[in-house]
């Protein structure tokens, strides 16, 4: 059986829908296209009366040839081979039938190419216009300032009035595409039934041969009976259908589809800004699947994939730029400016992100609570405190409870889940991914959740600390004048402040001596602090080893 269009995608009108639109418009044509072949094959058995044997073989063999657009239909596939085999022991017998033939197959079929199929033109153009209307009118609301409350006003007003008119046309759209699918099939059996039944009761010398196809044609005629029933049952639920999504989801606002059988997923339509110079932005469908923050620029492309494990990324609105609705995800490799059609649905987007991240975690804590725990958090931890570190991880556990380790390292972010193994500090999900751009030989970057640690490394962090390390690299800050930046400053700010702390070492206290001697008297004795005190100022000037 063909695929009907779904009502409910063609309001959303999502990718899916597009491409099955497409097939729909494509199997359309193609039909068009065999239609107009059997009416000229036709035409011509009609016209070339002493060439008729030969024209009525090409009539016969693009009857088969028409049977192979439902060639998923056994129904129509059998019916149409026997009759064609019929008609090829009667050959001979046709030569008074082409009046017949003209009007039981000439005439019905180019009734249905030249009545049914031009109004299906004319909606489509208006189908056409109406959504490049809602494009244009989509990307003047997404420009529209916040700053100018009118024009913001009249550009959201024109999108929700344009979406309105456009869902009206898409539905009505879908709905006559569906009925010419479901009619057409009717309206070419009966029309070769015709054809049929005339050859029967017009040739009474072919009785004897005709006779043997007559319990054929009796099925035939059940069965056509049966699916003109079938067509009548299916559109009059399809009108139903169609008027309780017309009246129900057709109000001109932007939808965006929650399934939380699997997880938490969301899929609608977003604003994506470009990472070139020119920042443009391009309205792209997104949806989260599987942990996994995906996005299609068009119904003819591949997803590609934007954040491969929500785990490693977090999200914030976005209300410093001129653009309304805005929100960012961050992650380790990369900043992303996201922007819905309205302050609920980005609200939704952000709870939808939000909550997968947390159902990421859950699962990978659960997951770990069935395998017993390689280490617990240190005694010296008072209890008050071991409550509210997060037990469900024992690195994590370990790691913040040394001194200033609760915060990042160089923002102060709080609950930092990211750690730098050779400096030996705690950092938050943006600077850690700074820190990986600087390269291992001054800064190794791992997790604290999800990558394996060794008891060496571990101690390193519990040993020194943000504290420890910020009164290193941090000693000079006042003197050159610098302050240092916050959760909530840009990432070029935090790019800058760390490539001047950590690159060119400009707040460290610069040594008068080669550190070589006490370095490895400090590491004799395990002070930890006084290994990266040497290190980092006998660097200072240096920078050619790895601290």
């Amino acid at each position: 059986m063909d695929t009907l269009l779904d009502f409910e995608e063609c309001i959303r009108d999502s990718p899916s829908f597009r491409r099955m639109l497409g097939q729909s418009e494509r199997e359309v044509a193609e039909l068009e296209s065999r239609l107009d072949k059997v009416v000229k094959l036709c035409n011509k058995m009609v016209e070339a009366g002493q060439a008729y044997n030969a024209a009525n073989q090409l009539f016969l063999g693009g009857v088969m040839e028409f049977s192979q657009y439902h060639r998923k239909d056994s129904t129509v596939m059998n019916c149409l081979g026997q009759f064609t085999q019929g008609l090829q022991e009667m050959i001979h017998f046709h030569t008074v039938l082409f009046d017949q033939a003209q009007r039981s197959i000439t005439q019905q079929l180019q009734f249905l190419i030249t009545q049914s199929l031009p109004p299906l033109r004319e909606t489509r153009r208006e189908f056409v216009r109406v959504g490049e209307d809602l494009e244009t009118a989509a990307v003047k609301s997404a420009q529209a300032s916040r700053n100018r409350a009118p024009e913001a006003e009249r550009a959201s007003h024109l999108l929700l009035a344009t979406r309105k008119c456009f869902q009206h046309f898409a539905l009505d759209y879908c709905l006559q595409l569906n009925n010419f699918k479901v009619q057409q099939k009717v309206d070419v059996l009966n029309s070769i039934f015709s054809y049929f039944h005339a050859q029967y009761t017009f040739f009474h010398q072919g009785f004897d041969l005709l006779k043997d196809l007559e319990p054929t044609m009796k099925k035939m005629a059940t069965k056509l009976a049966q699916l003109s029933t079938e067509c009548v049952t299916k559109r009059k639920e399809m009108e139903n259908n169609h008027l309780l999504v017309q009246q129900r989801d057709a109000s001109g606002e932007a939808l965006v589809a929650i399934n939380s059988t699997n997880g938490v997923t969301i899929e609608g339509y977003l604003f994506k800004r470009s990472r070139r110079k020119n920042k443009t932005w391009k309205r792209c469908w997104f949806s989260i699947e599987n942990n996994q923050l995906v996005y299609t620029k068009s119904h003819k492309e591949e997803a590609l994939v934007m954040v491969e494990d929500l785990r490693l990324c977090t999200v914030k609105s976005l209300d410093n730029i001129d653009r309304r609705f805005c929100f960012e995800v961050v992650s380790v490799q990369t900043n992303c400016a996201l922007q819905a059609d309205s302050e609920e649905l980005r609200q939704a987007w952000i709870s939808a992100v939000q909550g997968s991240i947390d159902m990421a975690y859950r699962q990978r804590a659960e997951s770990r609570q069935t395998q017993p725990s390689s280490s617990i958090p240190s005694p010296q931890t008072p209890p008050e405190q071991q409550d509210k570190l997060p037990s469900w991880h024992p690195v994590l556990s370990r790691a913040l409870h040394c001194p200033g380790n609760r915060q990042c390292c160089d923002c102060g972010e709080s609950d930092p889940c990211w750690a730098s193994v050779n400096l030996g500090i705690t950092l938050c999900i943006e600077c850690s991914g700074i820190h990986r751009s600087l390269g291992v030989h001054l800064s190794k970057v791992r997790s604290l959740t999800l990558d394996s640690w060794e008891p060496e490394q571990l101690k390193l962090v519990c040993a020194l600390g943000n504290d420890a390390i910020n009164r290193i690299y941090e000693s000079r800050c006042v003197e050159e004048g610098r302050s240092k930046p916050g959760g909530h400053s840009s990432r070029q700010e935090k790019e800058a402040w760390i490539k001047e702390k950590y690159v060119e070492k400009r707040f460290v206290t610069k040594a008068d001596s080669a550190p070589a001697g006490r370095i490895v008297s400090a590491g004799v004795v395990l002070n930890l602090a006084a290994v990266q005190i040497e290190a980092a100022a006998g660097n200072n000037n240096e920078q050619k080893r790895p601290i």
